[in-house]
């Protein structure tokens, strides 16, 4: 509730260097059709008349005074009554501008009290006694003073329990330091103090609240174009109580610099509109587009962007943060289609409230309109991401679902990555996860077995990739069958009717019967490839009590089903154990099923097609034993082989280094090549003559 950012308090050096011009001139010139020499821009360094032009520049005071402002002003906009800002001001002793109470957390009173305080006089004698450390002594106190919330929470709890109230602040302090030494001595400054207060905080005295945490951010300024001796750090920690943090700015880009350091203190967003049509102020009959930079919360970007979209960025000239650019859709009236699909609304404020472009869409919301904001998606298109409304007077920022929503219907399963597949085993799969489904117990039971266990050993994912789990659907006994096969302690009685339910499937075959498969539409299979469906048939049970072998039944039914195999002429391989285990667990459910070379036995009584059809399957048997590495090794030796080796390696004794083109400018042997190249050319003539 009570987070670091629910109390900010600004430390401002009121001393005579602040007093000094920021030495960023600024033209007064605004005579039309007389523009200064400059051409009204503004530039660093001259004399407050030069350029031909009266100019002026701000002090380091006032750069401050409206950087700080500014930086209350969008924490109230977006957090109305819910964060806390105040200001201290630090000459010779520390001056409290407003205090924890609503009725001074408001602009009007904040720039009242600014008025009063005044610029730092020049005429004032440097002293001892002016420092930035009063202020941030009263910095300290003022954190240890309990908010209205905070009194709201004591109260609720007790003063005995005042220790469980968080109480965490933001020191900001802007000053001008000489080096970093001076910085340093700043720095254990503030601790030292921030230990003492927490000690007055502890009981007996309980003087204020306890300090849990302090951040303390120092902003460094200077005049424009002045060098300054201080570094810049990044967060540190100094203390379990303190991190510090210390920028150098110039004083023109202070407001930049609180305006990057606000999206992180209070989680915030920046988003530009860009392609505003506006009117000209001087032509009102043409019209030109402009871009406004606008605050919110950080979320309204988190929770719209999805896998398809990515966020343009860009950085605005003199700033150091990023920038959300989405472009303005023609204005509508705002209607509830248009928030139907709304995931969230987040209040928003401008960066430059006083500027025309941003006067003018203000006002345009408070008028009961509403804009559209586009954004790219990665394929090119575009989609309405975001819209501007306003409520009460207040203006929000509404995320859109541009992805699936909700109120979507649920996509289908075969548009997955699986591609249009209709036979996945979805219910058997629902019941897999009741099954697996955990329960925390308080003693660990040592007769429970482990998930692993418990788990099935064999799951195809599709009804098409599995024989034995499609006919269960059409044979009566095979789905009371099939549970008997997974259970862990197989009886006798249970061994005695799954040997029963074999030698049945054994029968049937001798016969001829067809499987039931559904689609094959009641019509009657070859011979030979219901003798296939079959074979299919017992290799996936073999499979299946394999995985499950755990008692001695198990390894009675295995043996049985392989001396079924041998006698229907479909014997299994004599491998290793191991192999075909590792076989079961690594190959995926839909894989096409590897054929077993038959027996020589079966094969002599054949036809002359079923010789071929068992030689081609012996084939892709002995070609299924060997590995992917095997196969390609094996092609590359057969391609080697056809190639005669390079002659040089062949007639080079071993250890020296064969010659490339050893007859090369050898002028015998040329003239012998020659004639023999000629000679051919000279009895194809005389044949032909």
């Amino acid at each position: 509730m009570f987070e670091r950012n629910q109390k900010t308090i600004f430390v401002l050096d009121h001393t005579r260097y602040f007093s000094i011009a920021s030495e960023e001139y600024i033209s007064m010139d605004f005579l039309k059709g007389k523009p200064s020499a400059d051409g009204g821009a503004t530039g660093a360094a001259g004399n407050a008349t030069g350029g031909g032009g009266s100019q002026f520049s701000k002090s380091l005071w006032t750069c401050a005074c409206e950087s700080s402002i500014e930086y209350c002003r969008v924490v109230w906009d977006l957090f109305p009554g819910k964060k806390h800002v105040r200001f201290i001001v630090s000459d010779t002793a520390a001056h409290i501008v407003n205090t924890w109470s609503h009725s001074t957390q408001n602009m009007s009173h904040v720039m009242n009290a600014m008025v009063m305080v005044g610029v730092p006089s020049r005429n004032v004698a440097t002293s001892s006694d002016y420092s930035v450390i009063h202020g941030l002594r009263a910095a300290i106190e003022a954190l240890a003073e309990p908010t209205d919330e905070q009194l709201a929470a004591m109260a609720d709890l007790g003063t005995d329990e005042l220790p469980r109230i968080p109480n965490k602040g933001r020191v900001i302090c802007i000053t001008s330091a000489r080096d970093n030494t001076s910085m340093k001595s700043l720095e254990d400054i503030f601790n030292t103090v921030l230990v003492q207060q927490n000690a007055l905080a502890a009981p007996p005295a309980k003087k204020g609240l306890v300090i849990d945490h302090c951040h303390l951010v120092i902003l460094n300024i200077v005049p424009l174009g002045v060098e300054s001796l201080v570094t810049n750090r990044s967060l540190l920690k100094i203390s379990p109580l303190l991190d510090v943090e210390i920028h150098t700015v110039s004083a023109p880009d202070i407001s930049y610099k609180l305006t990057h350091l606000i999206l992180n203190h209070y989680d915030l967003a920046s988003t530009t509109v860009t392609n505003i049509p506006m009117k000209e102020e001087q032509n009102a009959n043409s019209s030109a587009n402009y871009d406004v930079e606008i605050l919110h919360s950080r979320r309204a970007h988190s929770i719209t962007c999805g896998p398809d979209f990515s966020l343009p960025t860009s950085i605005k000239q003199g700033a150091t943060y990023e920038t959300v650019t989405l472009k303005w859709c023609t204005p509508r009236g705002c209607g509830s289609a248009d928030l139907q699909p709304c995931l969230g609304q987040f209040l928003v404020t401008p960066v430059d409230v006083t500027s025309r472009p941003s006067s003018c869409l203000i006002n345009f919301l408070l008028n009961g309109r509403s804009v559209l904001l586009e954004m790219p998606r990665k394929t090119g298109s575009k989609a309405t991401s975001h819209m501007l409304s306003a409520r009460g007077g207040e203006i929000f920022v509404h995320s859109l679902c541009i992805t699936r929503s909700c109120m979507d219907e649920a996509p289908s399963i075969t548009d997955g990555p699986g591609g249009r597949v209709s036979d996945y085993r979805t219910a058997e799969l629902g019941q897999l996860i009741k099954m697996s489904r955990m329960v925390p117990l308080k003693v660990k039971d040592p007769s429970a077995p482990p998930l692993a266990r418990r788990l099935p050993r064999y799951f195809p994912l599709t009804t098409s990739s599995s024989i034995l789990f499609h006919l269960q659907r059409h044979i009566n006994w095979l789905p009371h069958f099939l549970h008997i096969l997974v259970k862990e302690d197989m009886d006798k009685q249970d061994e005695v009717r799954c040997q029963q339910h074999i030698h049945e499937l054994y029968k049937s075959a001798s016969r001829g019967d067809v499987l039931p498969f559904t689609h094959t539409n009641g019509a009657r299979l070859k011979l030979s490839k219901a003798k296939d469906q079959y074979r299919l048939l017992y290799r996936e049970l073999e499979q299946l009590i394999q995985l499950n072998a755990t008692t001695m039944h198990h390894k009675n039914l295995l043996e049985s089903l392989q001396s079924l195999r041998a006698a229907y002429g479909d014997a299994p391989l004599k491998s290793e154990p191991g192999a075909s285990l590792l076989r079961s667990y690594t190959e995926s459910p839909l894989s096409p099923e590897r054929l077993e070379p038959i027996t020589s036995g079966s094969a002599s009584g054949s036809s002359n097609s079923n010789s071929l059809l068992k030689a081609s399957k012996r084939r892709m048997s002995s070609c299924g034993q060997r590995s992917l590495l095997d196969i390609i090794s094996s092609a590359e030796r057969s391609q080697s082989n056809k190639r005669l080796d390079f002659s040089g390696r062949l007639c080079t004794p071993l250890g020296q280094v064969a010659k490339l083109y050893p007859d090369f400018g050898n002028k015998d042997k040329d003239s012998v090549v020659t004639a023999a190249s000629i000679t051919p050319n000279v009895k194809e003539e005389s044949v032909r003559s």
